[in-house]
């Protein structure tokens, strides 16, 4: 549709065109450069021993166990918030003042590296990975089925963790397996980037044409229309205001119902974003900036639509006058 846009754009203003080269985007970042390393705060063998009948011998088993050294990121996430509730719980019973020290020093440290958990069990899930593919094409014309409940559990995710990023260990964890499973399903976010890029690239060739039509001899003289001025403004209305600005907006909603939230994730955790990520996000995600595609996407567009308002303006059709 967009290639053809150009094409039909540069036909009916008589000039010439070239469909430039669209650039890749960047990959998300290798998951051994997004996971962080999570502090080990674990009490000894004897101290674990001498908490028999507190909660918190249970939870420290769980993780001593086989199983829990291998810990997949949203159980570990899970694991450190029952390690500090059972502990906060154990503390006022307990005797041995030596014990109680180690487990409140524990308790702080846990609580320190709390950040640390919830962006490995948010960015550093494999599951991710899917959400940002860029090897499925571009945001589809039409809506697809289940867009709309990715972008419900983003909202889901982000008010899920955002008592936890501020200390509350009171939140329910429950639901976080679900969500990664379902990202497993959705290719939006990868579709959406792709597409801005596209987009930006087919728009800015089609507004050199235009500004190449400015530059030359005048489309109507005297503000005049004529005959070839009627058929630009037809082409204007019945491909890109029917057809290439409903995709525009389409893609604009995408943004806000599933870019954003997802900037918002990164966003809360930028105290403990990898180096790695930042640029990555900066790029990608944030929907404003100099470095952002959204905003360069944005640019794009205006520039291409006063273009538009330029030349028909020139013929005395400018669009509302």
């Amino acid at each position: 549709m967009m290639d053809e846009y150009v094409e039909r754009t540069a036909r009916v203003l008589d000039q010439p065109y070239e469909l430039s080269a669209i650039p890749a985007t960047e990959p998300l970042p290798r998951r051994r450069d997004r996971v962080l390393e999570m502090p080990e705060v674990e009490l000894g063998i004897l101290d674990f021993l001498s908490l028999f009948g507190c909660e918190l011998q249970v939870v420290a088993g769980e993780r001593a166990s086989i199983l829990g050294r291998v810990m997949q990121p949203a159980n570990r996430l899970r694991y450190e918030v029952r390690f500090i509730e059972a502990a906060e719980d154990c503390l006022p019973v307990m005797d041995d003042g030596e014990l109680k020290d180690e487990v409140s020093e524990a308790v702080a440290n846990k609580r320190e590296s709390l950040p640390v958990a919830v962006w490995n069990a948010t960015w550093g899930v494999e599951e991710v990975e899917r959400l940002f593919t860029r090897t499925e094409g571009l945001y589809p014309l039409e809506p697809e089925p289940g867009t709309g409940n990715l972008a419900a559990d983003l909202n889901t995710l982000n008010a899920m963790l955002s008592p936890l990023l501020e200390g509350e260990t009171g939140t329910q964890l429950a639901g976080l397996g679900d969500i990664h499973q379902q990202w497993q399903a959705h290719q939006a976010p990868g579709q959406l980037i792709v597409t801005a890029r596209m987009l930006i690239t087919r728009l800015d060739d089609a507004s050199d044409v235009i500004e190449s039509r400015l530059k030359d001899r005048p489309l109507c003289l005297d503000g005049r229309p004529n005959n070839q001025s009627e058929v630009v403004q037809g082409m204007f209305f019945s491909v890109f205001i029917e057809r290439v600005q409903p995709y525009l907006a389409r893609v604009r909603r995408g943004r806000d119902d599933i870019i954003r939230p997802l900037a918002v994730l990164a966003e809360r955790q930028r105290n403990v974003m990898p180096e790695a990520f930042e640029d990555w996000y900066a790029r990608h995600l944030k929907v404003e900036g100099d470095d952002s595609l959204w905003a360069e996407l944005d640019a794009s567009q205006q520039r291409h639509i006063e273009l538009w308002q330029q030349q028909l303006e020139e013929c005395g059709l400018r669009p509302g006058a």
